[in-house]
C-alpha cells in the first residue's frame, strides 16, 4: 500500500476561504480598530492603510513562493528551500505559534461575543466571568471536530458564516454612509477626510504603534498557502487566493474603518466613544439603523470569530504535520488519517490552544478580553518576525540564485515590505512597552528562541524533504 498523502481536492475558492476565514474581517473591523485608536486617534483608517500597502509588499512575496512551490509547511518550505532547513524549522515552528495564539484570539472572541448576543436577547443577566471562556471552550470541541474532517466540508463553512457576516457588516456600513451625506447622522455629523489625516499633537510615528493592529487584522491572509498540497492546480489557485485575500482586505479594512470613525465622530468626544465602545459596528448599528442591527451584529461576530478559530486550528495542524514529517517520515503527527486529514496533529494544536488559555486565565488570572488582548498582540510579534524571514529568504531566491526568473526591479517590492515590517516591530519594541506589555515581547522571542534551541540540540529536527519534492506538484497541473 503506496504512503497516505493529503488529498489534492481543493478549488481556488476553496483557498479563498481559508485565507478569508483565518483573516476573519467581520471580528477584526468590530474590535481592532479600537487598538489603533488608543495611538493615532481619528487617523485609524490611515494606520489601516499604511497596514494595506505593507501587506501587500508581502503578498507578493508570498505569491512568488508559491509559484515555485507547494508544500503544506508554507513559510516552513519557503524559508527552508531559501535560507536552510534550520532557518525553515524555526520559521514554521513560529509560524505555527502564531497560528496556535490567534486560535486563542478568536475563540476568546467568540466567547465575548457569544456572551454578548446572549445578554442582548435577555438568556443572560450579569454573567460570570468564566461564561466566555465556557463558550471559547466547547467552540474549540467543534474547531477540532471540523479541522479533523476533509477540508472540502471545512472551508464551505468558513465561507458561509464569513461571507454573511461581512455582508452585514457592509450594509451597516453603507447605511451610515448615507446618513452621514444626507446630513441625517446623530449630531449632525457628515462625512469628513480628515479620518486620513493626523490630529495636531500626535506625533505621526506613532502610526507604526497603530499599525500593528492593521496587521493584526490582515493576519491570515497567507493561509491558503498552507494547502498547497490540497489544492487541484496550486501554482495558479494559492497565489490567486493569497493576492486577491489582501486586496479585499485592504479595500473592506480602509472603508470600513474610515466609515467607523466619521460615524463616532473625529471630535476627541467621538474618539473617545470610539475607544469605548463594546461593539462598534454594533453600536453604530443601533445608531444609524435599529437596536435589532445591533444584537445581528453581535452574532456574526461570534460566527466570524469561530470560522477564524477554525482557519487557525486548519493552518496549524498542515504546518505540524509537515514539520512533523520531514522530521521523522510518515509516523505520529507526521501521519494523516483515513480522511486525509492530520488528524493528530490537529488534536495536539487545539490541546496546545486550550493550555494557552489556562495559563491566561488561571495562571495569570486573566480576564476573557485580557487573554485576548495578550494573545493577539504576541502572536502578531511571531508573525511579523516570520515575514520578514521568509521576505529574506524570497530575495535571495528571486533575485540572487541562479537562474532569475524574474526582472531585476522587482527587488524593491520586497525591499520594501523589509523596510514596513522592519520600522513596525522597532517601532513596538523602542520604547520598551511597560506594564503588562512589558511581557509580550518576552513570550514572543521566548517562543522563537525555543524553536531555535531545539534545532540546535536535535538536528534532526531539521531534516528536510529534498527540493524535488517541494517543487513537484504530486500530480497535479500548474
Amino acid at each position: 500500500m503506496g504512503q497516505a498523502t493529503l488529498r489534492r481536492s481543493l478549488s481556488v475558492w476553496q483557498a479563498v476561504g481559508l485565507s478569508i476565514a483565518l483573516m476573519a474581517p467581520s471580528m477584526a473591523a468590530n474590535i481592532n480598530p479600537q487598538g489603533t485608536a488608543g495611538s493615532v486617534g481619528r487617523a485609524v483608517p490611515l494606520a489601516f492603510l499604511i497596514a494595506t500597502v505593507g501587506v501587500l509588499l508581502v503578498a507578493y512575496v508570498f505569491v512568488r513562493l508559491c509559484q515555485r512551490f507547494n508544500h503544506a509547511g508554507s513559510v516552513y518550505a519557503f524559508v527552508a528551500s531559501t535560507l536552510g532547513a534550520r532557518a525553515g524549522t524555526v520559521a514554521g515552528w513560529s509560524l505555527m505559534g502564531t497560528y496556535c495564539f490567534y486560535g486563542v484570539v478568536t475563540s476568546t472572541a467568540a466567547g465575548i461575543f457569544g456572551t454578548s448576543f446572549l445578554q442582548q436577547v435577555g438568556l443572560l443577566t450579569d454573567p460570570p466571568g468564566w461564561v466566555p471562556f465556557l463558550i471559547s471552550a466547547l467552540a474549540l470541541v467543534l474547531v477540532w471536530l471540523l479541522t479533523v474532517i476533509p477540508v472540502r466540508g471545512g472551508t464551505r463553512v468558513l465561507l458561509t458564516v464569513e461571507g454573511v457576516t461581512v455582508a452585514l457588516i457592509l450594509a451597516v456600513s453603507v447605511a451610515v454612509l448615507v446618513h452621514l451625506f444626507a446630513g441625517t447622522a446623530p449630531g449632525g455629523l457628515r462625512p469628513t477626510w480628515s479620518v486620513f489625516t493626523v490630529a495636531p499633537g500626535t506625533d505621526t510615528s506613532a502610526l507604526f504603534l497603530g499599525v500593528v493592529f492593521g496587521f493584526l487584522s490582515f493576519a491570515g491572509f497567507e493561509a491558503a498557502a498552507t494547502l498547497g498540497e490540497e489544492a487541484r492546480q496550486p501554482r495558479r489557485d494559492i497565489p490567486r487566493a493569497i493576492l486577491g485575500t489582501a486586496i479585499f482586505g485592504g479595500c473592506y479594512f480602509v472603508f470600513v474603518t474610515a466609515v467607523e470613525v466619521m460615524g463616532f465622530g473625529t471630535s476627541d468626544e467621538g474618539v473617545a466613544a470610539f475607544t469605548h465602545s463594546s461593539s462598534l459596528l454594533g453600536d453604530l448599528g443601533t445608531q444609524y439603523v435599529g437596536a435589532w442591527v445591533g444584537d445581528l451584529i453581535s452574532l456574526g461576530a461570534a460566527i466570524s470569530a469561530f470560522g477564524c478559530a477554525l482557519a487557525c486550528a486548519v493552518g496549524a495542524s498542515r504546518l505540524l504535520y509537515a514539520l512533523s514529517r520531514d522530521a521523522v517520515g510518515d509516523r505520529g503527527l507526521g501521519k494523516v488519517s483515513r480522511l486525509g486529514t492530520p488528524a493528530a496533529s490537529a488534536a495536539v494544536v487545539v490541546l496546545a490552544m486550550y493550555a494557552i488559555v489556562a495559563v491566561c486565565a488561571w495562571g495569570a488570572g486573566a480576564a476573557a478580553m485580557d487573554v485576548f488582548l495578550w494573545t493577539g498582540t504576541i502572536g502578531t510579534l511571531i508573525l511579523l518576525v516570520v515575514y520578514l524571514v521568509t521576505t529574506v529568504g524570497a530575495i535571495r531566491l528571486l533575485f540572487f540564485t541562479p537562474p532569475r526568473t524574474v526582472p531585476m526591479w522587482e527587488l524593491v517590492i520586497p525591499v520594501l515590505a523589509l523596510v514596513v515590517l522592519g520600522y513596525t516591530v522597532f517601532r513596538n519594541v523602542v520604547p520598551y512597552p511597560t506594564g503588562a506589555g512589558a511581557a509580550f515581547p518576552i513570550v514572543a522571542g521566548g517562543w522563537v528562541v525555543l524553536g531555535i534551541i531545539a534545532v540546535a540540540l536535535v538536528p534532526g529536527l531539521a531534516r528536510f524533504a529534498e527540493r524535488e519534492e517541494l517543487t513537484a506538484t504530486n500530480g497535479a497541473p500548474r
